[in-house]
């Protein structure tokens, strides 16, 4: 729900990790979307300040090299900014003849803000309608499952935002976790037991690898572990 501040300016809460992703139409370099269009797909959308600024530059090559991995993944790409349809494609234009990369995925112009307002991309307080560097991760079921903000000062790092999305995928189809670091293939971690029971069944079950009751991998028990 909606709240008004001491100005009687309505601000919207940010959505959090597990709520429905924000419902929105906008136009875009690749002509008018919606989110029903990423319906049964994964979807990064992004936000970035400005168009012609020298880190954005860098992040929307980024973005661009990590296109065809996010696909194979099931997963689209869509970025936004406050600036003019105009811009957005006179910008991309520019990085095609100044930087060889083409920009292949659209770009929200959300000129009336009415889509980074519904996500929090623009800070309150800030007194600048710029929006921040966010990333939302959403799932094919359009539940948001990540969020990650960056500084202005900070471009964002793409591997990270595909090992996210990697993770993700791998916990929601083996119903576990991902350890700190983890990378496609690295071992997976078990939900903890919760009940002394079923930690006993864990701890001497050989198709798992255990240092104790509560920490348990995926893959054959290793005598290293035991």
């Amino acid at each position: 729900m909606n709240h008004h501040d001491d100005n009687n300016e309505t601000v919207t809460p940010l959505p959090r990790i597990g709520d429905p992703a924000p419902k929105f139409e906008a136009i875009s370099t690749h002509g008018p979307v919606k989110s029903d269009d990423y319906l049964g797909k994964w979807l990064i959308l992004f936000s970035h300040p400005a168009d012609f600024t020298p880190v954005c530059t860098t992040e929307f090559i980024a973005f661009q090299k990590i296109q065809n991995d996010l696909k194979a993944l099931n997963c689209e790409l869509l970025g936004l900014s406050i600036d003019s349809l105009f811009s957005h494609i006179a910008w991309v234009r520019n990085i095609e003849a100044h930087f060889n990369e083409k920009i292949g995925f659209p770009v929200i112009a959300d000129i009336n803000s009415e889509v980074a307002k519904a996500y929090g991309m623009i800070m309150p307080g800030d007194g600048d309608t710029s929006t921040s560097r966010c990333v939302f991760i959403i799932d094919d079921a359009q539940i948001i499952r990540a969020m990650i903000y960056y500084p202005l000062t900070t471009g964002r790092n793409t591997d990270e935002i595909v090992r996210v999305l990697n993770a993700l995928q791998s916990a929601r189809a083996n119903e576990v976790g991902t350890p700190a670091n983890w990378q496609p293939g690295d071992n997976l971690i078990l939900y903890p037991p919760y009940t002394q029971e079923q930690a006993e069944e864990r701890v001497n079950d050989k198709t798992v690898r255990c240092r104790d009751w509560y920490f348990c991998e995926t893959g054959p028990a290793d005598s290293d572990l035991q």
